[in-house]
């Protein structure tokens, strides 16, 4: 009974591996789809990529140099205001009692010189006598020398009484100036963007001044402070578009200039950025301060130049050797190893790169690498691209690439318009053409969609 038993769990293994083995042949068989795209004309906009706060060309804080407390309001938020415009006032009561006492006592002092003046006066008749009596010998020595001390006296005292009155009309000034600051007049025209205080409220100053309100010049003309990686910041220019985004109005692109690239580094959590200024029209109004900007600093512009879709740069048959490909000597191994990266299925040195699926990016070409073999290509180095021959089945091409914009990689020369290149390849099963795992970016489904241009 356990031998017949032991039989047919045999035979259900071997019937189950039998199966199983004819389903990964078959899905060995299945045939290969290449996806290509064509070879066509448009623009390609290198750009750098940043986030920035919108803000006016020119903002005032106006505050308070005196304290008190705010007795009328005259402007609120939003409010166009002219340069000397009355804007706020504070209780004057506190000042202008202060104002009637230094003015008493400027009075105070102007009565103290006129009295030094008479002592003076007095002083002066008493040496003249006593000179005229010295000369005389009607007059000992010593009292001539009393009477010139005491008008020295006399003269000093005016003096001083002169100094405290030019100190008490000082404090009148003063007085006075702190009065005319009760009145909160705006700086510049402008509008209103900030109200910081209420009737009622105590305003003190002391070693700083307590900002009122704030305005800015002109709505019209805004700008956006950006914060420019380090990394990026050298290929950024004065005089160079831009163009951004704002949340308020998804759908709309705004464009701007470059107007100044800060040298001040900015350094938060061990990253360092700079400061970019973009000037903005902004003759609707419809951009307001303080709004976020998504910024793309177009760096360098190509149009109607050749391009192709940048996943055909990251596209590596299974089993393809750059060694094998560069038949024509090194300069066709460099092709391969010069594709951003150096390994979308190569190896060092020409050699093979296996592990990588069907039609798969290795693990080096998935990080962005196709960026970087579009830069790379600025400077003279080849790319490796895939075309489909007679037979259907993909052969390398060397091109040379341009600038990229992450989309599309311009081509500077190896390819003509038309043309058809591998960007991806699909197994096709009974139930229909389906993605390999691993693919290329066309065919992951996290990646965002494309347009197919052309399948075979």
């Amino acid at each position: 009974m356990r031998l017949r038993r032991s039989h047919a769990l045999i035979v259900l293994a071997v019937v189950v591996l039998a199966v199983v083995g004819g389903l990964v042949l078959r899905g060995r068989a299945a045939d290969v789809r290449y996806v290509t795209a064509t070879v066509d004309r448009g623009d390609v906009l290198d750009v750098v990529g940043a986030t920035g706060t919108l803000q006016a060309v020119t903002t005032v804080q106006v505050g308070s140099q005196v304290s008190g407390t705010i007795q009328s309001l005259y402007a609120d938020f939003n409010s166009i205001v002219r340069k000397g415009q009355v804007l706020a006032r504070l209780d004057p009561s506190l000042l202008q009692a202060r104002l009637g006492q230094v003015q008493a006592g400027l009075i105070s002092a102007q009565a103290n010189v006129e009295r030094a003046r008479a002592t003076v006066e007095d002083a002066r008749q008493k040496l003249a006598r006593a000179e005229k009596l010295f000369g005389e010998q009607l007059l000992p020595q010593a009292d001539l020398e009393t009477a010139r001390a005491t008008h020295a006296e006399a003269v000093a005292a005016l003096k001083g009484s002169q100094a405290a009155v030019t100190q008490a009309a000082a404090n009148v000034r003063q007085a006075q100036v702190d009065m005319a600051h009760t009145v909160i007049a705006a700086p510049i025209d402008g509008v209103v963007i900030a109200r910081n205080v209420d009737v009622g409220q105590t305003v003190a100053a002391s070693l700083q001044a307590p900002v009122l309100f704030v305005i800015a010049n002109d709505l019209s003309r805004l700008q956006v402070s950006a914060s420019i990686d380090e990394a990026d910041v050298g290929r950024v220019r004065a005089g160079q578009e831009a163009t951004f985004r704002v949340d308020a109005f998804p759908n709309e692109v705004f464009t701007g200039t470059v107007e100044q690239v800060r040298l001040q580094p900015v350094t938060l959590q061990n990253v360092v950025t700079y400061t970019t200024i973009i000037g903005v029209d902004n003759p609707g109004q419809r951009l307001m301060p303080g709004m976020t900007a998504t910024v793309s600093v177009v760096v360098e512009r190509r149009d109607d130049v050749l391009r192709i879709p940048a996943s055909a740069l990251r596209f590596r048959p299974e089993g393809f050797e750059a060694g094998a490909a560069a038949s024509g000597g090194p300069a066709a191994g460099g092709a391969a190893s010069g594709t951003g990266g150096g390994g979308a299925g190569a190896a060092p040195g020409g050699g093979r790169r296996r592990g990588a699926g069907r039609g798969g990016a290795s693990p080096a070409a998935t990080d962005g690498s196709a960026p970087l073999a579009a830069r790379a290509g600025t400077s003279g180095r080849p790319a490796l691209v895939f075309v489909l021959d007679d037979k259907g089945e993909p052969q390398p091409a060397r091109i040379r690439p341009g600038i990229t914009d992450g989309q599309f990689v311009e081509v500077v020369d190896g390819l003509t318009e038309g043309q058809a290149i591998v960007t991806g390849v699909a197994a096709e099963t009974a139930q229909g053409a389906t993605p390999r795992p691993g693919g290329t970016p066309a065919a992951n489904p996290f990646s965002p969609a494309r347009p197919q241009r052309r399948s075979r």
